[in-house]
């Protein structure tokens, strides 16, 4: 995960770079072609600001959806039991679950979970 980051790090940095190179422009540059350069840089700008909006956009929503509480019931066929208990979707992991109190509980493969928004 740091990895990925690093690398969309450098990337826009570098892009950033790219951006704030002065042009050189030879004594024949004509101004329409200045103004397809300026053009080009924003567009380019633009592409760059939808997509760092776009990742934070989508980092918040899962980071919120992460964050939501559930109520998780675990039905144990071996003695008839069942119980219920309120976790958050991230801490539910594959043999285990961590409640809002901070409780570990570990999933035997008998054990059937139901999983269903907290009201």
């Amino acid at each position: 995960m740091f990895a990925k980051l690093l690398i969309t790090l450098l990337v826009i940095a570098g892009a950033f770079l790219y951006l704030r190179k002065p042009a050189r422009f030879s004594a024949q540059t004509r101004t329409v072609d200045v103004g397809k350069r300026i053009m080009l840089r924003y567009i380019f700008m633009g592409l760059v600001a939808v997509s760092m909006l776009g990742s934070t956009g989508y980092w918040y929503w899962n980071w919120q959806d992460g964050n939501q509480v559930v109520r998780v019931t675990i039905v144990s066929p071996l003695i008839d039991s069942t119980s219920v208990y309120q976790v958050r979707k991230k801490d539910i992991l594959n043999n285990q679950i961590t409640t809002i109190d901070g409780i570990n509980i570990r999933l035997s493969n008998q054990e059937r979970v139901i999983i269903a928004n907290a009201k």
